[in-house]
């Protein structure tokens, strides 16, 4: 995530060594390397509960994803219960949607499976209730 000047950071309730094993044992052998980004211990829940995701009962955080910006303005959020695993390259592109409405002010938006690169809209009373006009839907689905 370096090539987009984004830092990563894993947030659990587990202690630095369960991280560790979960590395070690686990994870470098699903991806054929340590995990790339710093894994913080969140023993206490206190993050977790910053951000909505800590379970009192039961002492862990469900799992959540959080685009925070420069500015340290949460964007885009998701979370999701233990059975369902995230995408990472569906974060990649919500990011990279954000960076671009920010590199413009605002003065373009990306619809709904924007990739760089692909039509992005003019926000404005000209574009309600003309998106159709301006973006194909199966752009959002090409690769």
């Amino acid at each position: 995530m370096q090539e987009l000047g984004v830092q990563v950071l894993s947030v659990s309730v587990d202690s630095t060594f369960v991280h560790k094993m979960w590395n070690d044992v686990e994870l470098s052998k699903m991806v054929g390397k340590d995990i790339p980004f710093p894994m913080l211990s969140d023993q206490n829940g206190n993050i977790g509960k910053l951000f909505g995701i800590y379970d009192e009962e039961s002492g862990v955080e469900t799992r959540g994803r959080f685009i925070i910006d420069p500015d340290g303005i949460v964007q885009g959020f998701e979370v999701l219960t233990p059975p369902v695993g995230r995408n990472v390259s569906e974060s990649i592109r919500q990011v990279k949607a954000f960076q671009h409405v920010r590199a413009t002010k605002g003065g373009e938006v990306t619809p709904s499976g924007w990739k760089p690169g692909k039509t992005v809209l003019k926000p404005g009373p000209q574009l309600v209730g003309n998106v159709w006009k301006e973006w194909k839907v199966s752009e959002a689905f090409d690769d």
